[in-house]
């Protein structure tokens, strides 16, 4: 979004681009037609799966992979992965009926995360789509998050529903992504839209 709005406005009118983040320089390269960006390529870097980079509060395991976790008197099996920010990926089935606003403060705020964690809802529908819904730490359920459309790919592949290396399309309610994952770095490939255009008083 970023992106699009400097190449739309003409603040900086080149098709690649490197932007800093809270979590590091992401390099993005922009297609554009008419003068408009339409879609965007983002490199998000490489995955991170130790607790440590989550965090998650797990001792003698060097990364959680389809890990028991028991949330509301249920267990689950989780998988984590920091994107520069904290994920917790869920693989399950009836994504619509999910209660989200009942489990997703649970996993938010579980002691396994001492920072809290964000949380993703996946269904897998083939080797290269999946569902997603997700529930963000401190916002609730949101209808988009790049980070974690990129985890759930990536805890996709590691628990073998989707191929490493392979276009993965990821649904979510406010639209698709498709995520490539490899061991040196993660890809993010959508639409940029301009909603709407305002001002702020300060």
């Amino acid at each position: 979004c970023v992106g699009k709005y400097l190449y739309d406005s003409g603040r900086v009118r080149k098709d690649e681009m490197r932007i800093a983040t809270k979590s590091g320089i992401k390099t993005l390269r922009v297609f554009a037609s008419g003068g408009r960006v339409e879609n965007v390529t983002v490199d998000m870097g490489p995955a991170a799966f130790a607790p440590a980079e989550i965090p998650a509060a797990v001792e003698g395991l060097p990364e959680v992979i389809d890990y028991p976790l028991e949330v509301g008197g249920r267990e689950y099996r989780i998988t984590c992965v920091s994107m520069g920010n904290p994920h917790c990926v869920v693989f399950c089935r009836n994504l619509d009926t999910l209660p989200l606003d009942k489990i997703g403060p649970l996993f938010e705020r579980h002691p396994l995360f001492p920072e809290r964690i964000n949380t993703e809802f996946v269904e897998v529908i083939d080797r290269r789509t999946v569902r997603m819904r997700v529930w963000e730490r401190g916002s609730g359920e949101t209808m988009a998050c790049g980070t974690g459309a990129c985890a759930s790919a990536v805890a996709a592949v590691l628990c073998g529903s989707c191929k490493m290396g392979a276009d993965i399309v990821v649904r979510l309610r406010g639209g698709d992504l498709v995520v490539n994952y490899t061991e040196d770095r993660v890809l993010m490939a959508g639409e940029a839209r301009e909603i709407f255009e305002g001002s702020v008083e300060v």
